[in-house]
């Protein structure tokens, strides 16, 4: 049990159906990598992932989840999570982070990476290179029934490295036939998250927020949705589906041609 809750842990055929959800959404992000460049729109970007989806037979997950209009996120620069797709142009010196979540034969497979736009800043890049460094120092400092806690204290450390600040009101989840369920991922350690184990069968997402200055949000009141830097300065983020197997973590969701842990932007 975890936390008391439901039990969440996956059989062998679970586990085999969210690496198969995980696969099928490495490959949406794979599709999308060289389409995001300058010169496109957000919702050109999310058109492409909306078709790449239905054409193989699944189904965006984002898309109507509590009333979201679009099949993607798309945060760009002081935009933290959940920006929504449309008639903004990327540009030379932009970051934006692409989410994408399917869901496969009823399972969800969940992702995002942050694409550096054309020549970006020294800030840019660092912000960047940090979000990625924290998500894969999470990975590396967990093992079967360790604390969720493990994870906030990886990321700390990382942002710590350059005075960042690590986003604390949205979070990570485990996720399998639902987008969302418990135990929450926190990525700063708490508490609460001390209690909480993550056993074999578990499954995941680790997916830091790192901002530039303060780790204070504020949410976009005319659409619900955007959460932006509360001093409007860069944020990035890298998100992964994590499977805990016996062995350690296993990421379900790793693309053929994007970065790679050790990646240097």
């Amino acid at each position: 049990m975890l936390d008391g809750r439901r039990n969440l842990r996956l059989v062998d055929t679970d586990r085999d159906a969210m690496r198969i959800a995980g696969k099928f959404n490495a490959q949406l992000m794979d599709f999308i990598r060289p389409y995001v460049k300058a010169g496109i729109t957000t919702g050109e970007l999310d058109r492409l992932i909306h078709e790449y989806t239905l054409d193989h037979g699944h189904v965006p997950a984002c898309l109507g989840y509590h009333g979201f209009p679009k099949s993607s996120c798309t945060s760009v620069n002081e935009v933290i999570c959940h920006g929504i797709p449309g008639s903004y142009v990327l540009k030379d010196g932009d970051i934006v982070n692409v989410d994408v979540t399917s869901i496969v034969d009823g399972w969800h497979g969940d992702q995002s990476e942050t694409f550096l736009i054309g020549d970006v800043s020294d800030e840019a890049r660092a912000v960047t290179q940090c979000a990625f460094d924290a998500m894969h120092a999470a990975i590396s400092a967990i093992s079967p029934d360790c604390s969720v806690a493990t994870i906030g204290r990886a990321v700390i450390a990382e942002a710590k490295k350059h005075g960042y600040g690590v986003v604390e009101e949205y979070v990570g989840h485990a996720l399998g036939r639902r987008f969302h369920q418990e135990p929450s991922i926190p990525h700063v350690p708490t508490r609460a998250t001390q209690s909480v184990f993550l056993p074999a069968g578990v499954c995941f997402t680790i997916e830091p927020m790192i901002n530039l200055g303060t780790h204070e949000t504020v949410l976009d009141r005319r659409d619900g949705w955007t959460v932006r830097t509360k001093d409007n300065k860069l944020s990035a983020q890298f998100e992964h589906t994590i499977l805990m197997t016996e062995e350690g973590p296993e990421i379900l969701t790793l693309t053929q041609n994007g970065p790679q842990k050790g990646h240097q932007f």
